[in-house]
């Protein structure tokens, strides 16, 4: 499921999630390690066309992991204000090498070549919030299911 299929079922917390990541332009993705444990790394991301898109540098170690095993979970950066709360999101990423996609991307954004750009597929996006100084709330979106709210005191 792409960015555009996750607007349309859930249309009031994309909205919110596309803020939230458009708040700060560096935000954290975690990839697995050959050995399966967890990296973290800085990245931009981009919502064009109904896609999210990874773009990266060539061979670092973030797309080499995403190349040998596409899961992967991107934090959005928090910054100063939590106001609007807090943005997961959790899937899978495929490299996109050439194409009208492609050529489209490096049209919008214009990336120092050579590069990596990957495609989203979702598999889960959370924002975690706090409701009237009193709630932690933690709204949770998969595919094929509606938003569950969760409120904990």
């Amino acid at each position: 499921m792409n960015w555009a299929a996750f607007t349309t079922a859930a249309p009031e917390l994309a909205p919110l999630s596309e803020e939230r990541f458009g708040a700060h332009r560096h935000h954290v993705l975690a990839t697995l390690r050959r050995d399966g444990s967890p990296r973290t790394s800085g990245l931009e991301v981009r919502f064009l066309g109904g896609e999210l898109w990874l773009g990266m540098m060539p061979n670092s170690l973030k797309a080499l992991d995403l190349l040998r095993d596409p899961r992967f979970a991107l934090q959005a950066n928090p910054g100063a204000d939590m106001g609007s709360g807090d943005v997961r999101i959790s899937g899978r990423a495929f490299e996109v090498e050439d194409g009208a996609a492609r050529a489209a991307y490096v049209e919008e954004v214009e990336p120092p070549q050579p590069f990596h750009l990957f495609r989203t597929e979702l598999t889960e996006v959370v924002r975690t919030y706090i409701e009237d100084e009193t709630y932690l709330v933690a709204q949770v979106w998969k595919p094929g299911e509606p938003v569950r709210t969760l409120r904990r005191r």
